[in-house]
C-alpha cells in the first residue's frame, strides 16, 4: 500500500503546477486549466486523507468539489466566449471590461 505522504506530496506539486500556471500565464483558457488543476489536487488530497481514515467523507467533498469545477468551467468558458467577441483577444493583460 502506497503512504499517504505520497500522496500528499503529489497533491501538493499539483497545486504548486496550478498556482504557477495561475501567477505566470496571462492566456485566460490556460488560467482555468490550472485553476482545474488545483482543484484536482484538492480532490486526491481529500481521497487520500478518507482512505487513510476509512471514511466515505472525502469522496462526498469530491463530488462537490466536481460539481463546482463543472459549472465555473462552464460560466467562465461563457464570459470568456462574450469577452472575446466583444474584444477578439482573451489575453488578460488587455481585458479591462470587468473594471469599474
Amino acid at each position: 500500500m502506497t503512504p499517504l505522504g505520497w500522496y500528499i506530496g503529489l497533491s501538493a506539486i499539483l497545486f504548486a503546477i496550478g498556482v504557477f500556471g495561475v501567477l505566470v500565464r496571462r492566456n485566460v483558457i490556460v488560467i482555468f486549466m490550472a485553476i482545474e488543476i488545483m482543484l484536482n489536487a484538492v480532490n486526491l488530497a481529500f481521497v487520500a486523507i478518507a482512505r487513510h481514515q476509512g471514511s466515505m467523507d472525502g469522496q462526498v467533498i469530491v463530488f462537490f468539489v466536481m460539481t463546482v469545477a463543472a459549472a465555473e468551467a462552464a460560466v467562465g468558458l461563457a464570459i470568456v466566449i462574450c469577452v472575446y467577441r466583444n474584444i477578439q483577444n482573451i489575453n488578460v493583460d488587455d481585458i479591462n471590461l470587468l473594471r469599474w
